[in-house]
């Protein structure tokens, strides 16, 4: 089974071009389940609807929540229908299957005090305090993603219009923007570097800061302030496409910025936080208008 999950990613990463990351998360699902089908003495080319059942039996007794179990399905059916395309099987087993259906859970973000809590506490006199900054900046100016982060060189910068090219999912190109908090952080941080690493963001041996890295970062950065919370990468991506859209950007500019291929998934940012609910209420329902024109 393990030349055909090797052939099957080697298929998503020079064929579909998908990411690292994505590809990553792929293998850890298809060895799930390689595990699943060896314990119990399956033979994983001759599966059928009884042996899938058992196994959803088996994700529950783990208490894996529906979006977990939903994922791990999506990679192992995709995976089956590669192996039908180039003949290995007859038929997909897992073509008739479906999900359970994902929880509807609303991003996790950052309120905009929040951020600038993280931003206050990185030392701008030291270049590695400037290059935590710039990336905190970076990652809520642009909305990317940490992979997209991570392989952003300087030559991917337009200094007159505070642009970069981002290659993105499906090697897809396309530009984001940044305001002038990161451009001013941006000119004192390339000012401090003295190495030759064509990467923007670099680690202290001076090579190009991993995934990994930004993390470790975020976690250095949020022991350092009051805020009761963890933070991740895409917990700032969340916190760009939300704000965007309570200040009334529009969901397909939203979805550009954000290199999303489907509006559908740009949606589930069209949740409003607290605050504007409570804003727009105030304003909006007859009773509260007359109370407060009174």
């Amino acid at each position: 089974m393990d030349k055909y999950i090797n052939l099957y990613l080697d298929y998503l990463s020079y064929q579909k071009k998908y990411s690292k990351n994505t590809i990553n998360v792929y293998r850890e699902d298809l060895i799930f389940y390689k595990d699943y089908v060896e314990v119990n003495k399956l033979s994983f080319l001759d599966i059928d609807y009884k042996n899938i059942r058992e196994f959803y039996n088996y994700m529950d007794r783990l208490k894996y929540s529906k979006n977990t179990i939903s994922r791990k399905i999506s990679a192992i059916r995709s995976f089956y229908k590669y192996l039908a395309r180039n003949g290995h099987i007859k038929f997909n087993p897992f073509s008739l299957t479906k999900g359970p259906k994902k929880d509807k859970l609303l991003p996790k973000f950052l309120y905009y005090n929040e951020l600038e809590d993280l931003f206050s506490v990185c030392d701008m006199n030291d270049l590695y305090g400037l290059r935590d900054r710039l990336l905190l900046e970076v990652l809520y100016a642009t909305g990317m993603r940490v992979g997209e982060l991570e392989n952003v060189k300087i030559s991917d910068i337009n200094f007159y219009d505070n642009s970069l090219k981002v290659l993105g999912k499906g090697n897809k190109e396309r530009v984001v923007y940044f305001g002038e908090y990161a451009r001013e952080v941006l000119d004192l941080y390339l000012k401090k570097r003295s190495d030759n690493c064509e990467y923007l963001f670099i680690n202290q041996k001076n090579n190009r800061l991993t995934a990994r890295g930004v993390r470790y970062i975020l976690n250095k950065i949020i022991d350092k302030t009051s805020l009761d919370t963890k933070i991740s990468p895409h917990m700032l991506r969340h916190s760009f496409a939300t704000h965007l859209l309570n200040e009334g950007c529009d969901l397909l500019t939203v979805q550009e910025l954000l290199g999303h291929e489907s509006l559908k998934t740009t949606q589930v940012y069209t949740h409003v936080t607290n605050d504007k609910l409570k804003d727009v209420y105030l304003k909006s329902h007859p009773r509260n208008k007359e109370r407060i024109d009174d």
